[in-house]
């Protein structure tokens, strides 16, 4: 065995992925293939014993309970209530819809942390309504899909629970670290959008002064209550339990399921057949992730077994990279990656091999998680296959075009790096929270 074989392997897969192969079979059909003429038979020995470990992983369990959580709530109505409650309450600020967009992307990705599920629901109760009230189909398609991806970074996120599984980092210290990384990002989105309705006011008007006078009094207390209380008990109960260190982060996921299934029930919403769905689509996406995580485990099996991880690591100390070269060129591959393939496929196939290299150069592995999923909260805005752009493609108004849906998600990239590059400079924005919680 040479030592470029590692790399062929790594090449092999890349190449079958862009050619568009499904994920899940390509990373366990390359593994298979490599660990056969690599080991001989004997690799089909061990390499049950590592999927049993994955099965038996009782963190992962947390994945499809928060699945369950996230579609339940899809189905509940409250992303609905929450949308029509924020537009009136910003409504007399100009930009005050597309801030209500931000404040409410946000507090869905603290709800379900389903991006796909998100961005549909906004995509279909605002983009209208901000087109109708003039703004610019580039400032509402970028503020409704940039919003949408923000689950991905607010805990509790699933690529947060994937990270600190792969990285054997605390799940709750992963969720209460990423928390700052969240906020920031949320307040650069609703900056941008301020001065963008200074600079073009045009592009961002407010509401008409007709649709709020009936929004006043006791009814907006009451409307503001109902579309507010429940969610944010459901947030604070899930949260909360992980942070007081009453539940762990699989127990609190429990939790959050049964929460949402009881909200589902408040709102009027549930039935046979919503359950029946809702199971359905858990059952779907969880098999897409653990049969991912299953051929990514095996493809770092085979990697490690050949040494990959140990001569990519030598490569690295031979060139003398210090830890933040090494850590720029890591955040410049994901980032490049997140063009081409999916968050997922990144976490399980880069994530493990450069997690040993930033363990033996002593950096802190939990900044490393919240970088990481920063970095790939990019990849759902990233052409040519943004998830997030098609999810939004798929339910926008005639008239919105893709040339429009891709110009209005540049500034909001950037804003990303911008978050990104202040969590890089500034690592306390994610160590400072947990060291406090723990003392």
């Amino acid at each position: 065995m040479t030592d470029a074989m590692p790399f062929i392997m790594f090449a092999s897969l890349f190449l079958l992925l862009l050619l568009g192969f499904p994920v899940a079979f390509t990373l366990g059909g390359v593994s298979l293939f490599f660990g056969l003429i690599t080991f001989g038979t004997d690799f089909f020995n061990f390499l049950p014993l590592r999927i049993w470990g994955i099965m038996t992983n009782y963190v992962l369990i947390a994945v499809p309970l928060f699945v369950f959580m996230g579609v339940m709530l899809e189905k509940s109505g409250l992303a609905e209530n929450l949308l029509e409650t924020m537009a009136l309450l910003f409504g007399k600020l100009r930009g005050g819809l597309a801030i209500s967009v931000v404040v409410v992307g946000a507090m869905l990705g603290a709800s379900t942390g389903i991006v796909g599920a998100t961005v549909v629901t906004m995509g279909l109760l605002s983009l209208p309504t901000m087109i109708k009230r003039g703004y610019s189909a580039e400032l509402a398609t970028g503020t409704i899909t940039a919003s949408g991806t923000l689950g991905q970074i607010i805990p509790p996120s699933i690529v947060l629970v994937l990270l600190g599984s792969i990285l054997n980092v605390s799940i709750g210290d992963m969720f209460i670290g990423a928390i700052i990384p969240g906020a920031i990002l949320v307040s650069l989105y609703i900056i941008w959008i301020i001065i963008i309705s200074v600079l073009r006011p045009d592009s961002a008007p407010a509401m008409p002064a007709e649709e709020l006078a009936a929004f006043k009094g006791r009814a907006m207390v009451q409307r503001v209550l109902k579309a507010f209380i429940l969610p944010s008990f459901l947030v604070l109960s899930v949260l909360g339990s992980i942070f007081a260190g009453v539940a762990s982060p699989t127990e609190a996921a429990a939790v959050g399921a049964f929460g949402a299934t009881m909200l589902t029930v408040a709102y009027g919403k549930f039935s046979l057949q919503t359950l029946k769905n809702v199971m359905q689509e858990t059952t779907l996406l969880t098999c897409m992730v653990f049969t991912i995580l299953v051929g990514a485990t095996s493809f770092g099996l085979v990697f490690r077994g050949m040494h990959g991880d140990r001569i990519l690591a030598q490569l690295i100390l031979s060139a003398n990279l210090e830890p933040h070269i090494f850590l720029a060129v890591v955040m410049l591959v994901v980032f490049v990656a997140g063009f081409f393939i999916d968050f997922i496929e990144i976490t399980f196939i880069i994530v493990p091999v450069v997690a040993p290299i930033f363990k033996s150069l002593g950096v802190d592995l939990l900044w490393i998680g919240v970088l990481i999923a920063m970095n790939l909260q990019t990849s759902f805005l990233t052409p040519p296959f943004g998830f997030a752009l098609f999810y939004l493609k798929g339910v926008a108004p005639k008239g919105i075009t893709t040339g429009q849906i891709y110009r209005g998600i540049i500034p909001f990239v950037i804003i990303q790096l911008v978050g990104l590059t202040l969590v890089l400079l500034f690592p306390q924005t994610v160590s400072w929270l947990p060291r406090l919680i723990v003392k």
